[in-house]
């Protein structure tokens, strides 16, 4: 979690950058067969504006994103002997809708990667390596968001990573930022890979996909319309 200190800090915010993408590698990788690997309201909310999850499913993947940032963030409470939360904050020289506008556009680059990594109509794309190398693109992007913004924003890109700390410390502030910011840019990302990008396209490399964990990954991610069948 960024704070205005750390994030002020260069060798901090740089150490932070490679915590986050590593760990969010970690994250993804593990939970890609099982579900899709979301771990981020946004996410779930992009595929949810495509039409490639159910609502009542989205509402299930926020919960439980939700939920599970709160709780990570009461263990945090009680093994630092009731230490204080750090939460997402805005540095001083920004508006809130400056920082919004900020958070859309990093969470809109995350977003759009996690399709770009994710889709299994281009070519060469299935195994486990593969499954891999898509977690490990979503992570550098998250690390590189985060070297550019964590000083401005807290980079957070993920409503839940800033909905925890906020519950646990009592301090709301700025969660709107934390909230319209990235759900629009996330909206915007799927809008345009689905739409523009890569609206609809039939499939291109029928003899090179269809199997392994590639596919298997963005089954799970979105229950996707652009495959035929999972």
């Amino acid at each position: 979690m960024l704070t205005p200190n750390v994030a002020s800090d260069a060798s901090s915010l740089v150490a932070t950058a490679i915590a986050q993408a590593f760990g969010l590698f970690a994250a993804v990788f593990i939970a890609a067969d099982v579900s899709g690997g979301h771990v981020n309201p946004a996410v779930t909310f992009a595929f949810a504006i495509g039409g490639h999850i159910a609502v009542p499913s989205a509402i299930f993947y926020w919960a439980s994103q939700l939920l599970g940032s709160t709780l990570a963030c009461l263990v945090i409470h009680f093994i630092s002997a009731g230490q204080a939360v750090p939460t997402t904050s805005i540095a001083v020289e920004m508006t809130g809708f400056g920082a919004a506008i900020l958070e859309g556009v990093i969470t809109f680059m995350l977003v759009y990667t996690v399709h770009v990594a994710g889709d299994p109509r281009a070519c060469g794309r299935k195994g486990l390596a593969a499954t891999a190398m898509g977690a490990l693109v979503v992570g550098v992007v998250t690390g590189a968001c985060v070297l550019a913004a964590g000083s401005l924003t807290g980079a957070s890109m993920n409503p839940a990573r800033s909905f925890g700390p906020a519950v646990v410390s009592g301090n709301f502030k700025n969660q709107a930022v934390y909230w319209v910011g990235p759900m629009i840019g996330a909206a915007v990302a799927a809008l345009v890979h689905q739409n523009l990008v890569f609206p609809s396209a039939p499939d291109r490399c029928r003899t090179s996909r269809g199997t392994g964990a590639w596919k298997q990954w963005w089954c799970n991610l979105s229950a996707s319309s652009f495959v035929t069948s999972c």
